[in-house]
Order: C-alpha cells, then structure tokens, then sequence
C-alpha cells in the first residue's frame, strides 16, 4: 500500500463528511465543489495554515507534531479508533520512532486451545488481518470448519468476500458486517502498512469483489469490540448472537472472539440444536502438529 495515498484518502474521506453548518462555520455563498469541508476550513478548524494543511493531506507528514495531529482530529471530528489510525498513519515526531518489525510466525497457545474447548458457545482466535487461527468447533459449525480449507484460505475477510455461503448466513445483515470487519482491517493496517501479506489480502479481495473494492474506498476505520451479529443458519435458522473481543495477553496481534445469545432464548435454543447435531459442544479446532510448524508470518 503506498502510505501517501493512505492518508490523503483517510483525510478527505474525513473532511468530506461534515458540512460547514455541523462544524459551526458559515459556508460561503455560492455552489460548492465538493462535499463536506473544504480543505481551508479544516484548516482554519485547526489552527493551522492552508499550505500546512495541504501539504498534510498529500502525505508529507515529515516534522508534524503531536499538537498540530490533535488539532486535525478535533477539526474533523475523530473518534478514538479514527484518532488512533491518523496518529499511526502520519507519525508525529514526538512520538517514538516506529521500528520495522519482522512479524514471527503466529502460534496459538495450548491453555487458550483448552479455554476455547470450555467455552459452550461459538468461540475463536482471530490473528493479523483477520486470519483465523482457532475455533472451537461449535464456531466452525456456525461459519465453516476453516482448518479443513487451504492454509491460505483460513482467513475471516477472505470467507465474508468470497464465499457465498457467507453472504447467505448474514443475508441482509451481510454489508452492514462486510463494511464492519473492512473497518477494522483498515485499522489494522494503519499500523502494519509494512505487512507484505497484508497486500496481498488487499490485492485478492480488490480484483474478485466490487464489494471489498467500494468498501475498502470508504477508509472508515472500527476497532472491532463488541456488537451483535444477526446470522439465518441453513440447519437452525435465524441467530442474534452478542459478540466481544478480548486482546490475548502476551500474544501480539491475536484476539479471541466469543458470541453469546441472550439466555432461554430462539437463538440460545437454536445453538443448543446445532451442537447436538453436529456434536459440536467443546473440542476447539486446532491444526495439525505437523501443519502447526507451518511459517504463518505476516
């Protein structure tokens, strides 16, 4: 990914979608070019001249400090996930130097393969870029048993994307969860834009799907915390599941993921179904000790 392109994107698309009347400026008279805030205005928002500002949205970021990114992520009115992707994008040099990491090969610990078997409801450990490096089998019967595709296919955005059994288990709830989960891939990439496996998912996703490609454009970004996801199961039917992240300790770059349904309900009965007929109620879905000495790098 070239990192010019990324700010200056991530920054117009910001700009775009506040209108001088939400930013409590009065617009000038007269049609207006383009959509939400000129760059002048985010300018004059900041505190910061226009020459400055452009120079900014072009991606020379040499020299910006902390304070002028601070005043720009109030101007365009940042949320914290938002504020976190500029601050990484554009390194302030105030802030430590970021070194390029080599990114070891990720291995899921064998106490979190036993936690993944306790837990009664669908459950698995996401690594960078979405990569799916655990599930529980309850979660492989819910989605698809990823440790029986190619180990470049255990992937969470490659089955939302290219699999067209994914499209039906969300239905209409499928843009709404393809545009969350490309959210927090963007956000990811914010601080891994030297990840070489990282473009490649991109490079994939962009030439098969129009989807990923207007999505991806958007440059929204989303920490992926919490939230609901409504799935129509070809064996149970419809499921509202609660879900959480939880960052692992001490394993950079994994997150385990847990949905739950609300007690005694459809969906609480319906994963009841599904467990009892794929005898799916505990043993996580863990690779092969052979497969596992696999470089899975990046």
């Amino acid at each position: 990914m070239d990192h010019s392109t990324e700010i200056r994107e991530f920054l117009r698309t910001r700009r775009a979608r506040i209108t001088p009347e939400e930013a409590g400026l009065t617009p000038h008279p007269g049609a207006r070019r383009v959509p939400g805030l000129r760059r002048e205005e985010v300018a004059q928002l900041a505190g910061v001249s226009v020459d400055y500002y452009v120079r900014l949205e072009r991606g020379r970021t040499q020299g910006v400090s902390r304070t002028v990114l601070d005043a720009v992520a109030r101007a365009l009115r940042l949320d914290d996930a938002e504020r976190s992707h500029l601050f990484d994008l554009a390194q302030p040099t105030d802030a430590r130097p970021r070194r390029k990491r080599l990114l070891s090969p990720q291995r899921v610990h064998p106490n979190l393969y036993q936690a993944l078997d306790a837990i009664g409801t669908p459950a698995m450990v996401q690594g960078r870029r979405t990569d799916v490096l655990a599930t529980n089998r309850l979660a492989a019967a819910l989605y698809t048993d990823f440790q029986a595709r190619p180990h470049a296919e255990r992937n969470f955005l490659r089955y939302l994307f290219l699999d067209e059994d994914a499209r039906t288990l969300y239905g209409d709830h499928w843009d709404k969860a393809a545009a969350e989960t490309v959210a927090s891939l963007h956000l990811y990439a914010g601080s891994h834009h030297d990840d070489p496996q990282l473009s490649e998912l991109i490079g994939e996703l962009s030439l098969h799907d129009k989807d990923f490609r207007s999505m991806w454009a958007n440059h929204d970004v989303r920490a992926h915390a919490t939230g609901t996801k409504h799935l129509h199961h070809p064996l149970v039917g419809d499921l509202t599941l609660d879900y959480v992240t939880l960052d692992v300790v001490g394993a950079p770059d994994q997150s385990l993921i847990i949905l739950t349904p609300e007690p005694a309900s459809s969906s609480a009965e319906a994963l009841s179904i599904l467990a009892s007929w794929t005898g799916t109620a505990t043993a996580a879905s863990a690779p092969d000790p052979a497969e596992d000495t696999r470089d899975r790098t990046g």
